[in-house]
C-alpha cells in the first residue's frame, strides 16, 4: 500500500523567492554565459538557424600543357610533349607528370640472365637457383638454371623480357617542369538547393585564360595552376620531386551561404603534399611505375621499350557545404536555447541545498508535503477561523450589548 501510495502522487512547482547576494549572482551569471554560448556560438558561429548540406556533387577535368627537355644518352636533347609525360591522358582528377624515366630498350620474349641487384639472384650453379624457384620477386619466371650475367657473375635466368631491366641504369632527368601549367575546370552542385556553379566565371574570356595564372589574391577565378607555385604553395621541393617523384594534393572546398547571393559563393583552394609520411622511411620513398611502349618489325617479331617513370602525381579533391535559413533549425534551437537558461536554476537550487547556511530552512520552505493528516489539521484550522470570525460578528452585532465581550483567544 505503501509503494502505491507513492506511484500515485504529484508534484506541483513551487516558488520560493530567496533574498541572496551570492545566489542571485551566480544564477544571473549562469544565465548570461547561456545566452552568449547560444547567441554568438550556436546561432552566429555555427548557424544553427540554417539547414546545411555536404553531399556535393563534382566533376572536375584537367589539361597540362608545357615542353620538356630531355638529354639523351646519345647526346641528342628531345623534347617532350604533354603526349609523352602525361598518364593517363583522358584530363581526369588524377594523372602523373613524369619528371625522369629509366629506360631498358628493344625487349625481346625470351630467356635472359637476371639483374645482380635483384635479392638471392646472384648463384654459382644450378641448384642454388632451384632453392628460390617459384620466388615473386624478380624480372621474369626463374627457370632453375644458374648463366652467366657478365665474365664475371653469374646470376639465375628468367624467361621474360629481354634484356631485363637494370638498377644501374641512368635515370634521364626532364627540365623545365616547373614551367607546365595545369587547367583545372570543376563543377559543383547541392542537390538538396538545386544549386550550381564552377570555378570559371560565365563572363571569362579566351584571352584571359591564355594569359591568366591563378592568384587567390588577385585572380581567383583563373583555372591556370602554374605547377612551379603548386609545388612551392604545398611547401616542397621540385628538384626531390623530379628525382624521386610524389604525390600532390590539390584541394577544393566550396563553402556556400545561400542566404546571401551566390557571388560570395567562392572556391579556396589548398595544396600539400600526401605521401610526406612515406618520406620518412628508407624503403619506397617518392612515385615510380613502369609502363611499355609495343613495337613489331617487318619479320613481325614484337618487341618493347621498357620505362620505369618517376614523376608528380596530382590529386584533385572537392568538398563542399551549402546552408541556407530554415525556419524549422531555428525554432528548434531558439526552443533549447530557452530551456537552458532554467540550467542557472538547477545549479542555485544545488548550492542552496548542500553548501549555503542555513540550507535546511531552504529545504522546509521548497519541499512541503500534503497528506490526508494535513487535510484533518487544515479542516481543524479553518473551523477555529470560521467560529472566530462568527464570535466577533455576534460581539458586534447591535441586539447584543453595547459592550464588546472578549476574545476567544483569552
Amino acid at each position: 500500500m505503501g509503494f502505491i501510495e507513492e506511484f500515485f502522487t504529484y508534484e506541483t512547482p513551487k516558488s520560493v523567492v530567496v533574498k541572496s547576494w551570492t545566489v542571485g549572482i551566480i544564477n544571473r551569471l549562469m544565465q548570461l554565459l547561456i545566452m552568449i554560448y547560444f547567441i554568438g556560438y550556436v546561432f552566429l558561429h555555427q548557424k544553427a538557424y540554417q539547414t546545411k548540406e555536404s553531399r556535393i556533387e563534382s566533376t572536375v577535368m584537367t589539361k597540362v600543357k608545357g615542353f620538356g627537355i630531355s638529354h639523351g644518352r646519345d647526346g641528342v636533347d628531345k623534347i617532350f610533349d604533354v603526349a609523352d609525360y602525361v598518364i593517363p591522358p583522358q584530363g581526369g582528377a588524377v594523372f602523373t607528370i613524369v619528371t625522369s624515366t629509366r629506360m631498358t630498350e628493344n625487349q625481346v620474349q625470351g630467356k635472359c640472365a637476371e639483374d645482380p641487384e635483384v635479392d638471392n639472384s646472384v648463384c654459382n650453379n644450378d641448384d642454388d637457383c632451384a632453392k628460390i624457384l617459384g620466388h615473386a620477386v624478380g624480372s621474369g619466371k626463374l627457370t632453375g638454371k644458374c648463366v652467366n650475367f657478365n665474365q664475371t657473375v653469374k646470376t639465375c635466368q628468367v624467361q621474360g623480357w629481354c634484356p631485363v631491366e637494370l638498377g644501374s641504369t641512368k635515370k634521364i632527368p626532364m627540365i623545365g617542369a616547373e614551367n607546365f601549367t595545369i587547367f583545372i575546370k570543376n563543377s559543383i552542385r547541392f542537390p538538396l538547393f538545386n544549386f550550381s556553379k564552377g570555378n570559371m566565371l560565365p563572363s571569362i574570356t579566351i584571352d584571359h585564360i591564355r594569359r591568366c595564372i591563378f592568384d587567390s589574391k588577385t585572380d581567383l577565378f583563373c583555372p591556370i595552376f602554374h605547377l612551379g607555385n603548386v609545388i612551392a604553395d604545398a611547401g616542397e621541393s621540385l628538384t626531390a620531386l623530379t628525382r624521386k617523384g610524389g604525390v600532390l594534393g590539390i584541394r577544393i572546398e566550396w563553402k556556400c551561404n545561400l542566404d546571401w547571393s551566390a557571388d560570395h559563393c567562392v572556391p579556396r583552394y589548398t595544396f600539400h603534399r600526401l605521401d610526406k609520411v612515406s618520406q620518412t622511411n628508407n624503403v619506397s620513398q617518392g612515385y615510380n611505375f613502369r609502363y611499355a611502349r609495343f613495337y613489331r618489325n617487318s619479320s613481325g617479331t614484337e618487341y618493347r621499350t621498357l620505362l620505369k617513370a618517376y614523376g608528380i602525381r596530382i590529386d584533385i579533391t572537392v568538398y563542399g557545404q551549402a546552408s541556407k535559413f530554415d525556419i524549422i533549425p531555428t525554432v528548434i534551437n531558439m526552443v533549447a536555447a530557452f530551456t537552458s537558461v532554467g540550467l542557472g536554476a538547477v545549479v542555485c537550487d544545488l548550492i542552496l541545498l548542500n553548501f549555503i547556511k542555513g540550507s535546511d530552512k531552504y529545504k522546509a520552505k521548497k519541499f512541503e508535503e500534503v497528506g490526508k493528516d494535513h487535510e484533518k489539521q487544515s479542516k481543524f484550522t479553518l473551523s477555529s477561523i470560521d467560529l472566530y470570525k462568527s464570535k466577533q460578528t455576534l460581539a458586534l452585532s447591535p441586539e447584543g450589548s453595547s459592550a464588546p465581550s472578549e476574545s476567544p483567544c483569552k
